[in-house]
């Protein structure tokens, strides 16, 4: 019998820290920032760069008169920067909730646009062509909720997206970062992310999953396009 009140109170005991984290979790603009200021931000440039050139390649695939850019979540814009370098770009703009992470990209470039803010209030003063999103938008609490206000309010008619993540559903390895971080994340499935780009008005919505390896699913890639207003 004693052995059983133990096993109760070691359950309720674990179930009460969870709880706990739970209460106490950080922002995640509060990790970057400190990720940032410790130099981490040029490890995450390198970590991600394969998924991202898969991404900017569907992204900028036939691209074929000047546009305009967003990379939400920018990081120390590296992705602005490349967006910068094509001969077609005519703004791009990085928007990041890490004031050291926008501090940085500033630093690195200085005639770039670089902007702090918080999602999902933060919005653009004008619609763009094109956005770029990488390890950002499953932060969020209600990010299928946000899929529609950047189709409404970020997105010119015609506009593409693309948005790559490392944690989902159907990425075990990555269900405990959470918990490591002690940071907000909202675990999705491939599908429900495809059902809410095209509930929010988006077509041609495509997923595909890259640099897959043993042990890791690889990085999910959607991209979709805002229809053509008649």
């Amino acid at each position: 019998m004693q052995g059983i009140e133990c096993s109760f109170r070691h359950a309720y005991i674990q179930r009460q820290a969870l709880l706990d984290i739970g209460m106490d979790q950080r922002k995640a603009t509060e990790v970057f920032h400190e990720w940032a200021e410790k130099g981490k931000d040029a490890g995450m440039e390198r970590g991600h760069a394969p998924s991202v050139d898969v991404m900017l390649n569907l992204l900028l695939e036939g691209v074929d008169k000047p546009f305009s850019a967003i990379d939400i979540g920018c990081g120390n814009g590296w992705v602005v920067r490349k967006f910068a370098e094509h001969p077609l770009c005519n703004n791009a703009l990085g928007i990041d909730g890490a004031v050291a992470m926008v501090e940085r990209a500033r630093e690195i470039d200085p005639n770039g646009t670089y902007c702090i803010g918080q999602l999902p209030e933060w919005s653009p003063e004008q619609p763009v062509d094109l956005i770029h999103s990488m390890e950002c938008l499953y932060y969020l609490k209600q990010p299928i909720d946000f899929l529609r206000n950047i189709h409404d309010n970020w997105m010119k008619s015609g506009g593409k997206m693309v948005i790559g993540m490392d944690h989902y559903k159907e990425n075990p390895e990555s269900h405990d970062w959470p918990q490591s971080l002690n940071v907000h994340m909202t675990t999705l499935s491939i599908d429900t992310w495809v059902k809410g780009l095209e509930d929010a008005g988006f077509e041609d919505v495509k997923a595909i999953q890259t640099g897959a390896k043993e042990g890791w699913n690889g990085t999910l890639v959607l991209s979709a396009i805002k229809p053509h207003r008649p």
